[in-house]
């Protein structure tokens, strides 16, 4: 077999094929590495950006939490505390903040508290009016205005049926220079706190329209009985209102159907606001009020709560038809007058024999007023407020070392230098001679109403 004999011009190329192919190989491996190193770098910048991003978010929480003051709002809002403004001393280097703020505590609702026995409606008719336009977002009440008075009228709903069982309440809100009727006139409390919570979430728009707000207190109030008092009480933001017409007649329309109106400003002075107090409260302009802070504004609101005195002109004796029904327990449920539900037990009227759920209320069918004895009970201290109690001198020899009420020793505070007392920290009836510590004080009076140690003597037949 002859030999194969390979020329040199196919070694060449042979030679070439296997270069290129090798060279090839090692462009490919190249790209390879290369889009491996890519994707590492790409992963390590993601990692590290996402660790960065991280950190920004600490940051700003961190600052925004440095920001943050205690009520929620920015810190730059909450009130100015130094601590060297919370320890006060007297002229001999005495730390007596703490009895200061008692005294001057108690000294402040004695001088406010008037126990003047006056005739009074205590069967009140009351129309809650506030103010939802865009003058309630100012923040100069924390978190802002409008928050604040939903919270307070809360408050003061809970408050105005503790101490006037026998009363009703609704409510309207200004907003878009229109009137919004929120709560029915009702003695349910907890329908109006419904409705309250329920506009808290509402954001206040436009301007108030108090014309609108007054004429719809005036419908709402012209079904009242004669017995009963008519009051509207505004809060008002605003410096300025949006009326459809001429509001001066809404104000003579509202004197001659005797519906008296008070007024709270958040803002300066209003003259309308402070004409229409004048017109409707027999030229008293004291019904007008406007707040310096939000204790100021609670006191304010505390204010509405007691009944207004009657009027000599207004002054009248009327018979007024109640009943006192019985409380009855079923084994089944039937319908209720008040609410055509179907509930256990209730109430039946004395009159017609209807079954309501709750009192006080209104006999749907009959429109006889509902209530229990306990009801009268608290209504009546308006009209014979309790005596205010003296304060023990410092100098006279007290006569027990026990409050009559709560049997707590008394607190002995003196003076460290010279060893007096600051104050006897007793506080005395004036009619029975018992002796009270400062918190008893303010319960009998604020919750109370009448006097452990007067009610606690024999009755004597």
């Amino acid at each position: 077999m002859a030999p194969v004999v390979i020329s040199e011009s196919e070694e060449d190329e042979d030679r070439v094929a296997i270069t290129r192919r090798t060279k090839r190989q090692v462009h490919f491996d190249g790209e390879g590495d290369d889009r491996v190193d890519q994707q590492q770098q790409q992963h390590s910048s993601s990692h590290r950006d996402r660790d960065k991003h991280v950190q920004r978010k600490k940051k700003k929480r961190l600052s925004n939490r440095n920001l943050q003051g205690s009520n929620g709002g920015y810190a730059w809002e909450d009130e100015i505390k130094r601590s060297w403004d919370l320890v006060k001393v007297d002229d001999e280097g005495d730390m007596a903040s703490l009895v200061a703020s008692i005294v001057e505590a108690r000294k402040k609702r004695t001088a406010k508290k008037n126990i003047t026995p006056y005739q009074r409606g205590i069967i009140r008719s009351l129309i809650l009016t506030l103010d939802c336009s865009e003058a309630m977002l100012e923040k100069d009440l924390r978190p802002n205005r409008h928050a604040m008075i939903i919270q307070y009228a809360i408050d003061f709903v809970h408050e105005f049926f503790d101490q006037n069982p026998i009363s009703q309440m609704g409510i309207i809100i200004m907003r878009n220079g229109l009137a919004q009727l929120v709560s029915q006139v009702s003695g349910n409390p907890q329908d109006h706190i419904d409705a309250l919570k329920s506009i808290r979430k509402q954001e206040p728009k436009g301007n108030p329209s108090l014309q609108n707000a007054l004429e719809m207190a005036r419908g709402l109030l012209l079904p009242v009985p004669a017995h009963c008092t008519r009051e509207v009480l505004i809060v008002f933001g605003s410096l300025s209102t949006t009326d459809p017409g001429d509001i001066h007649q809404t104000i003579d329309s509202l004197v001659s159907e005797k519906i008296r109106v008070k007024v709270l400003g958040l803002s300066a002075q209003v003259a309308i606001c402070k004409e229409l107090c004048k017109a409707t409260n027999y030229g008293d302009e004291s019904f007008y009020k406007i707040l310096l802070d939000e204790t100021h504004l609670k006191e304010l609101f505390n204010e509405a709560v007691t009944p207004l005195p009657v009027n000599k002109i207004n002054k009248g004796f009327t018979l007024v038809k109640m009943g006192f029904p019985t409380r009855i327990f079923e084994d089944t449920p039937t319908f209720c007058s008040c609410h055509s539900k179907l509930v256990y037990g209730g109430y039946f009227c004395p009159n017609c024999h209807s079954k309501v759920c709750s009192l006080p209320t209104v006999c749907p069918c009959c429109d006889l007023m509902l209530i229990l004895s306990t009801h009268l009970a608290r209504s009546y201290h308006h009209l014979m407020p309790l005596k205010t109690f003296a304060e023990v001198p410092t100098t006279e020899k007290f006569r027990s070392e026990d409050c009559f009420s709560c049997q707590s020793r008394f607190p002995i505070l003196k003076n460290h230098k010279n060893g007096k007392l600051l104050t006897s920290s007793r506080y005395r009836c004036e009619d029975c001679k018992q002796e009270f510590c400062v918190d008893c004080d303010v319960f009998i009076h604020e919750i109370l109403h009448n006097c452990p140690g007067c009610e606690s003597k024999p009755v004597i037949t």
